[in-house]
C-alpha cells in the first residue's frame, strides 16, 4: 500500500497551504509514569484522574491499518508517542508490524527514558530506528521538580547509555526550557552530552493544552539559549537535514557534536509543517495546538473499508489550514491560558 495510486483520492494531496503529509505521530497511551509540570501536573493528574478505559484505545491492529493508509498518502516517517509509550504493554510488537509497511522508512520513539534500559534491545530488534529522550535537567533536584516524581535522572541516563551501546544513532535529548526553573542548568546539560554523539535539543516552553500554567514570561527564547551555551562552547549554525526539520541546528566549532533549538514560540515554523497526529483513542489531529480531531476509531469499528479511511484522510488533510504558532506569535499580548479547549499534550504526544 505504499503507492497512493491504490487510493486515487490520496494522490498528491496537500492542505490549503500546499503542505503535504509526510509524518504521522501516533500516541499509543494517554498514561505516563511522570507528572511533568508542563504536561501532566500532579495536582490535576493525581491518583483519582480517570484515563481512557482500554476499550477506548486503538488496538495495535487498528494503528497498523491506519498507518498503511497514511503511507499511501505519502507518510514515510512514524513517531510513537504517549503519554509515555513504554507503559503500553508489548510495544515492540507494534514497532515490528509498522516497520514492515511499504513506504515507511523511519520509525522513532519519544520517551522519558525511565523504562528504556530494559526495553531498548527489544525495540531495536523490532525495527525502531531512532530515539528521542525527554530530559529537562541532569540536576537531581530540578529533575524531580519538573518530572513531578521523587526519583532523579539516573534511570533516564542509564537508558541513554544502553541505547547508545545498542547503536541507536542519533539519540536526541529534548529539554523543555522554563525561565526560573531549569534555564540555569542548560550549560551543564550541554556539557554532559557534548562529545557523546547525542544531540541535545532545547525547546521553548509552549502553550500546549490548558493545564500547564503557560505564560510568555517563562519562555526562554532559542536565541538566548544559543547565546548562553555559545559563551561556554562556541557554536556555528548548520544547514537543516531536510525541509521541515523542526530544530535549528548548531555545531560546536571544535567538532564535539551539535545541539538544536526548537523555536515554536519566537520563530514559528508552521509553514513547513507536514505532521499529522493520531490520538490514543483514534482521533486525527492536524495541529499540536488543535481543539479537537476527526474520529477514525468509530469508522474502524463500524466496518469502514480502506477506501473509506483513505477518503477520510484526504478530506481532513485537504481542509487543513492550521498555523497556530504563526498567528500566536503576532499577538504580543498573548497571556496564560489562551484557548480553553486546546488538546492536552499527553493526549497527542507533543
Amino acid at each position: 500500500m505504499s503507492q497512493n495510486s491504490e487510493f486515487p483520492v490520496l494522490k498528491g494531496i496537500t492542505d490549503k497551504l500546499k503542505r503535504p503529509v509526510r509524518d504521522l505521530r501516533i500516541s499509543v497511551t494517554d498514561r505516563c509514569n511522570f507528572r511533568c509540570t508542563y504536561c501532566m501536573p500532579a495536582e490535576i493528574f493525581g491518583e483519582k484522574y480517570e484515563f481512557l478505559p482500554r476499550p477506548h484505545i486503538l488496538t495495535f491492529e487498528e494503528i497498523e491499518r491506519l498507518a498503511r493508509v497514511f503511507a499511501a498518502a505519502g507518510v514515510s516517517k512514524l513517531r510513537i508517542t504517549g503519554g509515555e509509550p513504554l507503559v503500553r504493554a508489548n510495544l515492540p510488537e507494534l514497532i515490528s508490524s509498522l516497520s514492515k509497511i511499504d513506504g515507511i522508512d523511519d520509525i522513532a520513539l519519544t520517551t522519558n527514558g525511565y523504562l528504556l534500559a530494559k526495553n531498548a534491545q527489544a525495540l531495536k530488534d523490532a525495527g525502531l530506528n531512532r530515539l528521542t529522550i525527554s530530559l529537562d535537567s541532569i540536576d537531581e533536584d530540578i529533575f524531580k521538580k519538573m518530572s513531578g516524581r521523587p526519583q532523579g535522572p539516573e534511570n533516564t541516563l542509564e537508558g541513554v547509555k544502553v541505547a547508545t551501546e545498542l547503536g541507536f544513532d542519533p539519540i536526541k535529548i529534548n529539554v523543555v526550557v522554563q525561565r526560573g526553573v531549569n534555564d540555569h542548568t542548560l550549560v551543564d546539560t550541554a556539557r554532559y552530552f557534548r562529545g557523546t554523539g547525542a544531540i541535545v535539543r532545547f525547546i521553548e516552553f509552549m502553550d500546549v493544552g490548558t493545564k500547564n500554567g503557560w505564560d510568555l514570561s517563562q519562555v526562554v527564547t532559542s536565541k538566548e539559549v544559543i547565546d548562553m551555551i555559545g559563551e561556554e562552547f562556541p557554536l556555528e549554525p548548520v544547514d537543516a537535514n531536510y525541509v521541515g526539520e523542526v530544530a535549528s541546528r548548531y555545531r560546536y566549532t571544535d567538532g564535539a557534536g551539535e545541539i538544536g533549538v526548537i523555536s515554536s514560540v519566537s520563530e514559528p515554523f508552521c509553514g513547513s509543517c507536514t505532521r499529522a497526529r493520531l490520538s490514543t483513542d483514534g482521533k486525527l489531529v492536524t495541529c499540536l495546538f488543535a481543539s479537537g480531531g476527526t474520529d477514525f476509531k468509530e469508522a474502524l469499528r463500524s466496518g469502514a473499508t480502506d477506501e473509506d479511511l483513505a477518503a477520510m484522510v484526504a478530506k481532513v488533510w485537504t481542509s487543513r489550514d492550521d498555523r497556530y504558532s504563526e498567528l500566536r506569535s503576532k499577538d504580543t499580548e498573548f497571556k496564560a491560558g489562551g484557548s480553553d479547549d486546546k488538546v492536552e499534550m499527553y493526549y497527542i504526544g507533543g
